[in-house]
């Protein structure tokens, strides 16, 4: 069994002001995001200034955020956040979910690609290989949080959550660096690699829809379903594969049609 390291959630505290690791990872996953974006960008579009692509970050963050934490409330604890909707703005303790931010994004990417001359997808295939930088950024912060912990396990790196997370103390998958090693490094470089040769129009964005629900539906059998869902059916059906499922068959759609639709065109390297 291995320790669980205590590190604090706060990671600065000036007198009232706190600032949370959880926020850090935010900061750090939309940073790496940025910088990879910046030394692809002429690959992607030589006319595109700095400026316009830091609007981008702008906006695509502002999906990520609003939507996540929308799609926290709508898929996982409506009733809770419907009794104290104050609870919503409380986004240092946690409560964010994907697939909501996945919306989000989408939702950014048409706005700005039709103020911007570019279709929906060819955005969309730009910024998936950016995507798991803040993915993985995100686990981390679970993971200093003590949240999102898996089932009870003997496996020799099984870890003990801190009390106030767990009480019951059991030595537990560390769910929350699977999804790391999975949703965050090997999903950039399934992408990274993928997207370095010119692909058709929506078959980067294809393949992170299909790794994505893949690696997340997997996780989802050693990850606690969240208290107020538990399973869902079988005994082990959780919110997150239900959410998950949608993707991996959209992925495998857009896959097969970047490939097979008449006159595919390509993009560059990305």
């Amino acid at each position: 069994m291995l320790p669980y390291p205590q590190i604090d959630p706060v990671a600065l505290a000036i007198g009232p002001l706190k600032i949370h690791w959880y926020g850090l990872m935010y900061l750090i996953g939309i940073g790496g995001a940025w910088l990879l974006a910046s030394r692809r960008l002429n690959r992607f579009d030589p006319t595109w200034t700095k400026e316009k692509l830091s609007d981008m970050v702008f906006w695509m963050s502002m999906g990520v955020i609003v939507g996540g934490r929308l799609g926290y409330v709508l898929f996982y604890d409506l009733s809770a956040y419907l009794a104290n909707p104050t609870l919503i703005f409380e986004v240092w303790k946690g409560g964010m979910a994907f697939h909501g931010g996945f919306i989000g994004v989408m939702l950014a990417a048409w706005w700005f690609g039709r103020r911007n001359g570019k279709s929906f997808f060819q955005l969309m295939d730009f910024v998936a290989p950016m995507v798991p930088i803040g993915l993985g950024a995100g686990r981390i912060g679970n993971f200093i949080n003590a949240e999102l912990w898996g089932k009870p396990t003997d496996v020799p790196w099984a870890m003990v959550f801190p009390p106030f997370s767990d009480p019951a103390q059991l030595p537990r998958h560390p769910s929350q660096l699977y999804q790391f090693a999975l949703e965050g490094v090997a999903l950039f470089l399934i992408l990274y690699i993928f997207s370095r040769k010119p692909r058709p129009t929506m078959a980067v964005s294809g393949m992170f829809a299909l790794f994505y629900g893949i690696f997340r539906f997997i996780v989802e059998f050693v990850r606690v379903p969240d208290a107020q869902l538990g399973y869902l059916a079988f005994g082990w059906l959780t919110m997150g594969q239900v959410l998950s499922i949608p993707m991996i068959l959209a992925g495998l759609g857009m896959l097969w049609w970047a490939y097979n639709r008449p006159q595919a065109i390509k993009n560059t390297a990305l």
